[in-house]
């Protein structure tokens, strides 16, 4: 009878050691940081991954990658790096995100909307490219922004620095994607009907280009659009763009990723 006593015993106290850690664990993913830059500053030698972070504001916590840099940790949300996953998508699948964090993915707009919607910090938005020959560029972009739903999740970005080019204004004039909604094959918010390329017209430039964007006149960056192939990456309209970089003939990046910061503000 003792020993049978002794073994439930133990079991309750292996049961309860579960439940205590259960909890220490809910709580540490619940509580990891607002957002990438906090995680990094908070522990320094933190390194890229999935995290869960809770904007203030937001009820429920979700997990990004971040992607942690010496300059501070970053929330990325668009990695492409090939063609697994199609980013010609409708409305409901941009604003709520797809894709694998650890791949490639769309964070969804109304993440990035919360995650931007504190107005205790600013925000910069880095975008970095990669060619099929090698080559590599950046923009970067201060105070970016977007509004919410309502507005289309309207994309605002600041001052321009960089080696890529400012191609979100664009590559020539009348073409600025810098206060524009985004657009996808089923919501069109593009400011441009029809569209014109060639002496083809155009609804919509997201059935043009491919993936959701903030199409301006469709512009001269597109990083959601068509991946294509090398050898098979030259004269696609509908390729992945940054026109202010690759300036020749339509030009379908290898990969790209699209990621911001945290700034505080006083």
């Amino acid at each position: 009878m003792k020993s049978l006593v002794w073994y439930c015993g133990l079991i309750l106290a292996f049961l309860l050691s579960c439940t205590e850690q259960a909890k220490e664990q809910q709580k540490a993913v619940s509580s990891q940081g607002t957002d990438c830059t906090q995680i990094k500053a908070l522990s320094p030698q933190a390194s890229s991954g999935v995290y869960v972070i809770q904007p203030p504001g937001v009820s429920t916590p979700f997990k990004v990658y971040c992607e942690m840099r010496p300059d501070g940790g970053w929330v990325v949300f668009q990695r492409r790096s090939g063609g697994a996953v199609h980013f010609n998508r409708e409305w409901a699948e941009y604003k709520n995100g797809f894709g694998n964090l650890s791949q490639d993915h769309w964070l969804g707009l109304e993440k990035i909307f919360s995650l931007t919607n504190n107005k205790t910090k600013t925000w910069i938005m880095r975008v970095d490219l990669w060619t099929h020959e090698g080559g590599t560029a950046f923009a970067e972009y201060t105070n970016f922004r977007l509004a919410d739903e309502k507005a289309a999740f309207k994309l605002r970005v600041g001052n321009y620095g960089g080696n890529a080019g400012d191609a979100i204004r664009g590559a020539y004039p009348g073409i600025d994607q810098n206060g524009y909604g985004f657009s996808t094959i089923d919501r069109d918010n593009d400011g441009c009907s029809p569209c014109i390329f060639g002496d083809i017209a155009e609804n919509e430039c997201s059935s043009s280009n491919g993936g959701g964007w903030w199409y301006s006149r469709c512009g001269s960056a597109s990083l959601n659009s068509d991946w294509h192939p090398a050898g098979e990456h030259i004269g696609w309209a509908s390729g992945i763009h940054w026109q202010t970089w690759k300036t020749h003939a339509p030009y379908s990046m290898k990969a790209t990723r699209m990621m911001i910061k945290s700034v505080i503000t006083f």
